[in-house]
């Protein structure tokens, strides 16, 4: 009987083996190896079962071993900041597009925006030897990179980009994009700018924008841009008190107001609209991203639009290709476009779009 040799076995002293940890919970191989892992696909019922039954075994998986067989590995990681908006939830579901039916699973954590999680998170995916490594960003600690680059684990970085990534990277040029949103205010008039974001350094993929979008001004003779940062991820009420907060204290009033999202810009609307204000009679607004909201307002708003889903299905396409040993692209950024929407004075010939 199975579990009467796991009980010699462990009488004798000789440590487990993962086919006895099987035996001994009725489940396959694979099943202990996932469960060992912490991977999807193991009821917690059944985790549990498995964790204990190595106990009692003294299985302890082989480090070394794995380490031997990555190739072979059907974990990927993935890493990115927040689920608390379309962004990353878009890039993850262009990514389970190219990564559905291939036979991988995926481990999904978010850090909040916070280095030393990252840090920790990586650690762990080390230690579990998987087939690929996918991360927001491209901003990381020497210790990360280090780590990747020495693990030589195909390694995906996205949603900003890098011509110098860890691996591979494939996302957008922030700092380009705000550049063109800058432009395209300039070319409709707008000379009294202002900016709306979550608190200095947190998001720095929203810095770069800015300062792409402070550079176009600048190339105008435009350099003081005031700022409104509020220390709350970027929600529609983060939009409307920063928007508030600047149509308080500017003067003169700012002709148009750049925020990091377009759920900001929403509640940035929102305030204007509440003290009066006409958009884009009297008062310019434009977002980032073009997210969902767009398609149920009646008057959308100007954005810049990211290929969201693109991204993340290129992106993993990619890091695919690299775990299987196939050279790709290093590193690809993905073109932004403009969409006017209703917010903005149209251009010379631009149709508006009204209530």
């Amino acid at each position: 009987m199975p579990i009467q040799k796991a009980q010699k076995q462990r009488k004798s002293g000789r440590a487990g083996k993962i086919e006895d940890v099987a035996a001994a919970t009725g489940v396959s191989i694979m099943t202990v190896s996932r469960a060992m892992r912490g991977v999807e696909g193991v009821s917690e019922a059944k985790r549990a079962e498995i964790l204990k039954a190595a106990k009692r075994l003294s299985y302890v998986p082989n480090s070394n071993a794995r380490s031997l067989a990555v190739a072979h590995s059907d974990l990927i990681g993935i890493s990115l900041p927040t689920f608390l908006d379309d962004v990353f939830a878009d890039i993850l579901e262009g990514m389970r597009s190219a990564l559905d039916n291939v036979g991988f699973e995926t481990v999904i954590d978010t850090t909040g925006y916070c280095e030393r999680r990252e840090e920790a998170w990586v650690d762990r995916m080390l230690a579990w030897h998987p087939a690929g490594v996918i991360l927001g960003g491209v901003h990381h600690s020497p210790a990360v990179r280090d780590s990747l680059k020495s693990a030589r684990i195909p390694t995906l970085q996205t949603w900003d980009y890098t011509p110098d990534p860890i691996d591979i990277c494939v996302g957008i040029d922030h700092f380009a994009a705000g550049g063109l949103a800058g432009r395209q205010l300039l070319d409709r008039g707008y000379r009294r700018p202002a900016i709306v974001g979550v608190t200095r350094g947190r998001d720095l993929r929203a810095e770069a924008r800015f300062a792409g979008f402070r550079d176009a001004f600048a190339s105008a003779g435009v350099t003081d841009i005031p700022e409104a940062r509020i220390d709350k991820h970027a929600s529609f009420e983060a939009g409307m008190l920063g928007a508030r907060a600047l149509l308080e204290r500017t003067a003169p009033a700012p002709d148009v107001l750049f925020f990091l999202s377009d759920h900001m810009a929403f509640g940035g609307l929102s305030a204007c609209e509440a003290q009066g204000l006409r958009t884009p009679e009297d008062i310019g607004v434009i977002g980032f991203n073009g997210l969902g909201i767009n398609t149920v307002l009646r008057r959308p708003l100007a954005t810049i639009v990211s290929p969201r889903k693109q991204m993340g299905h290129l992106g993993a396409r990619n890091l695919l290709a690299r775990i299987h040993g196939v050279r790709t692209e290093r590193h690809v950024a993905l073109p932004v476009e403009f969409q006017p929407g209703g917010t903005l004075r149209p251009l010379p010939g631009e149709g508006a779009v009204h209530d």
